[in-house]
């Protein structure tokens, strides 16, 4: 339960970090309140999974999951680059988050 509760606090990690850019230096009000809902939710989420899970763990995982889906949707809604060499480090990346998974306690 608690690596399910971990992989939904990263993705809500994830919507909050690209939220901020919606929010248009927190200028928008609605953008603004999803951002700080999400990121609440998400970090009460990360601490609820640190219970179990250990926190230098945690934390990988659930910056790790954010950072990837941030940086996928950066390269499919921003036109951000999305050359090889930043394919390979996500893959890395996401290969990082699912060892340190099958290799936690």
């Amino acid at each position: 339960m608690a690596w399910l509760l971990l992989v939904l606090a990263g993705l809500l990690e994830a919507c909050w970090a690209i939220g901020i850019v919606y929010t248009k230096g927190f200028t928008k009000p609605w953008p603004t309140v999803f951002v700080a809902v999400t990121l609440a939710i998400s970090m009460w989420l990360l601490a609820i999974a640190s219970r179990t899970i250990p926190i230098g763990t945690a934390y990988a995982v659930w910056v790790g999951i954010g950072a990837c889906i941030t940086a996928i949707y950066g390269i499919w809604k921003f036109d951000e680059a999305a050359s090889p060499a930043r394919i390979v480090f996500l893959a890395l990346l996401i290969t990082a988050i699912v060892g340190l998974k099958f290799s936690a306690r």
